[in-house]
């Protein structure tokens, strides 16, 4: 049995490698269905998809939205999503636009804090990409004010960082109303960052699932069996799927491979049969 992985990301957004590198590699790595999931964006998912059908590998066209709950930044994951669907454009649009308008004070803030880099640097090395943090810590490497993307995020880009800047964000009800409004399955992403909140995690559940959550990523690279088995217990409370993944960026994070991880990650491939009846039910 292959393996599954339903967390990428590839150059569309802030990955390292094209759609059709990340696909090439899922098969090299035993993965025979891989959810691409970037940031904001579906532009990368029909050459993911023609791969795919190359390759052999099963792709689930996905997405990765950002949204704020509170003050504190969640990602909400959308599973067999139309991409055609006319209600995903517009917003993806003001999505990005967002991005946008943050990315260059950033740089401004970094300039100030004596990092000299330029918009346009970054621009022209992201390609077509749409710019992210992970972009501009890319330049702080390179221009030597740091040794690696995590020192980037630590002293200056992370929340609450020197040079971190929030951005407007769509609220949950709306990154999850649009999920489902293309037909997708809304699932939070990553549930360990949401340490962050004051709230219990059960309650911040029990809010999105008022919402339309249908879903929870229990199973990820950095969580440990512990966690793991307590965001499976809580879903299983509160009616909700479980998924997994990998959250594949490439060199971003370079010891986390698709479809293993840091190495121990095993997503079950019996998740996929509820996530493809619910979504069946949605069309």
């Amino acid at each position: 049995m292959g393996r599954i992985d339903l967390h990428s990301h590839t150059t569309a957004s802030d990955g390292s490698l094209t759609p059709e590198e990340l696909v090439r590699l899922a098969k090299q790595q035993g993965v025979v269905t891989l959810a691409v999931t970037d940031h904001d964006t579906i532009s990368g998912l029909p050459q993911a998809i023609a791969e795919g059908e190359r390759a052999g590998v099963e792709i689930i066209p996905g997405i990765e939205i950002s949204c704020l709950y509170g003050t504190t930044e969640l990602h909400i994951l959308g599973y067999f999503i139309n991409p055609d669907d006319p209600h995903l454009a517009p917003a993806l649009i003001t999505y990005q636009a967002s991005r946008e308008e943050r990315n260059p004070r950033i740089v401004e803030r970094l300039r100030e804090l004596g990092c000299e880099l330029t918009y346009a640097e970054i621009k022209e090395a992201a390609g077509s990409a749409t710019v992210g943090r992970p972009h501009i810590a890319q330049a702080l490497v390179r221009r030597g004010y740091v040794n690696n993307v995590s020192e980037a995020f630590d002293r200056y880009l992370a929340d609450g960082a020197p040079a971190y800047i929030p951005r407007l964000l769509p609220s949950p009800g709306e990154a999850i109303g649009l999920i489902r409004k293309i037909g997708g399955i809304p699932v939070l992403a990553h549930p360990v960052y949401t340490s962050r909140l004051q709230e219990p995690f059960e309650q911040v559940c029990a809010t999105l699932k008022g919402l339309g959550l249908l879903g929870i990523e229990a199973i990820y690279s950095s969580h440990s069996r512990q966690q793991t088995d307590r965001y499976r217990s809580i879903s299983k409370n509160q009616g909700l799927l479980v998924t997994g993944g990998s959250d594949f960026h490439g060199e971003t994070k370079p010891n986390l491979l698709v479809g293993t991880g840091y190495g121990n990650l095993s997503v079950p491939s019996d998740l996929l049969e509820p996530m493809r009846a619910l979504a069946a039910g949605r069309r």
